[in-house]
């Protein structure tokens, strides 16, 4: 069993200490795992808002996944489209891919 709390707690002592954008987005995704999506999701909202990561995939994939766990289909599939144009890595492109046709179909 993996402790998020745990983990949160310990991204959260990071930013002390390093205080980036990667760290808040990984915290994030910690808290989600914890806390729950709309947790997570408030975090990752206030990095897209700063702008920093905008061109950083791995934000635009977190937060779809946690609309689509929050049923938000249409806003998740737009974050995944974002994702998409941002990856560069063929593997994770597919599984995105993926991703997106599950929350345009449902």
């Amino acid at each position: 069993d993996t402790d998020w709390q745990e983990i949160a707690g310990l991204y959260a002592a990071l930013r002390r200490i390093e205080p980036t954008p990667i760290v808040e987005l990984n915290r994030a995704v910690a808290v989600a795992m914890a806390l729950g999506p709309e947790a997570g999701l408030r975090l990752v909202e206030a990095l897209v808002a700063g702008g920093e990561l905008d061109t950083y995939p791995y934000l635009h994939a977190a937060r779809a996944d946690l609309l689509r766990r929050l049923g938000r289909s249409s806003e998740a599939a737009a974050a995944y489209t974002r994702a998409i144009e941002l990856t560069a890595n063929e593997a994770e492109r597919a599984f995105l891919d993926g991703r997106l046709a599950e929350v345009a179909s449902g």
